[in-house]
Order: C-alpha cells, then sequence, then structure tokens
C-alpha cells in the first residue's frame, strides 16, 4: 500500500506531482494549513504531513537584459541560491533550475554536454535545465523557474 501523505500548504502542482512520481498518494487541500483545529483533527489519518518551509524564498520578478545568460540575470541580481561555480562555462552543473513545465517549450534545445552535467545531479527533473546554456531574448519574457536544490 503507498504511503499517504496530506499536503496542507500552497505547493506547486509540479511539487505535488513528485510525491505522485515517487509512488505517494497524495491529498492535497492547500487550504488546511491555515485550520489548526481541522488539521488537527484528520493528520492522523496519513503517513505524513508536506508543508512549505518557512525558510523557503519567495517568488521574485527579475529584469533581465536580453543576450545575457539567465545564470548571469540571476547571479546578478544576488540571488544566492544559485552558486554558479565555473562563471557558465557549462561544465559543473551549479546553476541548476527547474523551468516551469508549460514554458519549456520556449527554451532552445538542451545539448548532449547540457544533459550529461545534469545526469550527476541527485535532483534531475523532467524541467531541469542549466541557467547557464539559457540565453535571455524576448520570447523569455514571464519566464518562471525555479533554483535547484544543491548537490
Amino acid at each position: 500500500m503507498a504511503p499517504r501523505v496530506l499536503v496542507s500548504d500552497e505547493l506547486s502542482e509540479t511539487a505535488v506531482q513528485i510525491f505522485r512520481d515517487r509512488g505517494v498518494e497524495v491529498d492535497f487541500q492547500p487550504k488546511l494549513g491555515k485550520d489548526k483545529d481541522k488539521l488537527a483533527e484528520i493528520i492522523g489519518k496519513y503517513d505524513g504531513l508536506a508543508i512549505r518551509s518557512a525558510t523557503k524564498a519567495t517568488e521574485k520578478i527579475i529584469e533581465a537584459t536580453d543576450g545575457l545568460s539567465l545564470m548571469e540575470v540571476i547571479r546578478d541580481d544576488g540571488v544566492d541560491e544559485l552558486l554558479a561555480l565555473c562563471g557558465g562555462c557549462c561544465s559543473c552543473a551549479t546553476c541548476h533550475v527547474y523551468i516551469d513545465q508549460d514554458q519549456d517549450a520556449r527554451l532552445p534545445p538542451m545539448s548532449e554536454d547540457e544533459s550529461d552535467l545534469l545526469d550527476s545531479s541527485s535532483h534531475r527533473e523532467d524541467s531541469s535545465r542549466l541557467s547557464c546554456q539559457i540565453t535571455i531574448d524576448d520570447r523569455l519574457d514571464g519566464l518562471r523557474v525555479t533554483i535547484a536544490p544543491e548537490d
């Protein structure tokens, strides 16, 4: 029998899908986390509870200049969670990001080198890309990304 998890916070559909992809039965009730009494009443029916961390970064809009890489834009804005150790040489995978699923068609195809580096990450997902390999242009206006966890 699959473990049952209550998701009682507003996680993204991508985050919820990660549970499902790993064989976890998910009861997605994003408003429940605000009702402590109701949550306490039903939590015993589940094997686990998923909520967002209070320390998790919030969404941020960053202005980008055409011609720069997405990695440069994120780094230059001072986002510390993106290490980008190789400086954009496509040699380390520390600029790993997740592209929102409905937006990946706007990106150039992934190179074999990029794919090989992403294979070295224990956090690779279908939406994974290296931000150093994405050049900003008008087609990417409104692009939404999430910085992948460090390996």
